[in-house]
């Protein structure tokens, strides 16, 4: 880690603000933003968080949800235990996941799941793109109709296909950049609200608008 990222991250008013409440990372403000804005955990609702080491998000959703709901929280890597949460070593993309999970199981899917930096741009914004359609993949076995589904996903020319995709399968979607989200970053959050599930995708949709 260099100095120059060490003195950045000691200067960022969210790093700080996470460390002085004891929260697991500064990416639990996003998840904030994502939900003060449009609604996706409500009490009683059931989570499924992607990639969610080290569970910044899922203590997020579980406070939200309260103790009538539940969150599942995925990934490869070890999560420190989280009360409400229930961890399933897995990785979005392999098939045996959905199966594992449950069919119409969720109320909500939430993903931030980002790439290993190559440090090219291109080759990262693909892969970043490939995460999202894996997780967006995921969810559609997986949410119950009317559900929400919220991503990650580096800025780039594969962004307006991924956003067309939820168009599609929600009855509305949005993109939008979190305030928490560092300002030198190409992240923004693909968001899809009313899951249509089995119905007729060919209904009125609202369109992939854009927060930003």
């Amino acid at each position: 880690m260099g100095r120059r990222f060490v003195d950045e991250r000691r200067r960022d008013p969210y790093y700080r603000a996470a460390q002085a409440q004891g929260l697991r990372s500064r990416a639990a403000f996003k998840l904030d933003f994502l939900d003060r804005r449009f609604h996706l955990l409500r009490p009683g609702a059931r989570v499924l968080d992607l990639g969610a080491a080290p569970g910044g998000w899922s203590v997020v959703a579980a406070e939200r949800v309260g103790p009538r709901g539940s969150v599942v929280a995925v990934d490869e890597r070890p999560i420190d235990p989280i009360p409400g949460v229930a961890v399933v070593r897995g990785r979005v993309g392999d098939p045996r996941l959905a199966a594992r999970l449950g069919p119409g199981s969720f109320d909500v899917v939430l993903s931030d799941l980002s790439p290993r930096i190559s440090g090219a741009y291109g080759t990262d914004h693909a892969r970043s793109a490939a995460l999202v359609a894996a997780a967006l993949a995921l969810a559609e076995g997986v949410l119950r109709p009317g559900g929400a589904f919220a991503a990650k996903v580096f800025d780039g020319d594969l962004v307006d296909d991924l956003a067309a995709r939820i168009a599609d399968g929600f009855v509305r979607s949005r993109r939008t950049k979190p305030p928490a989200s560092r300002e030198a970053s190409s992240e923004l959050y693909l968001v899809g609200l009313g899951y249509r599930g089995g119905t007729d995708r060919a209904g009125p949709a609202a369109g992939p608008a854009s927060d930003i």
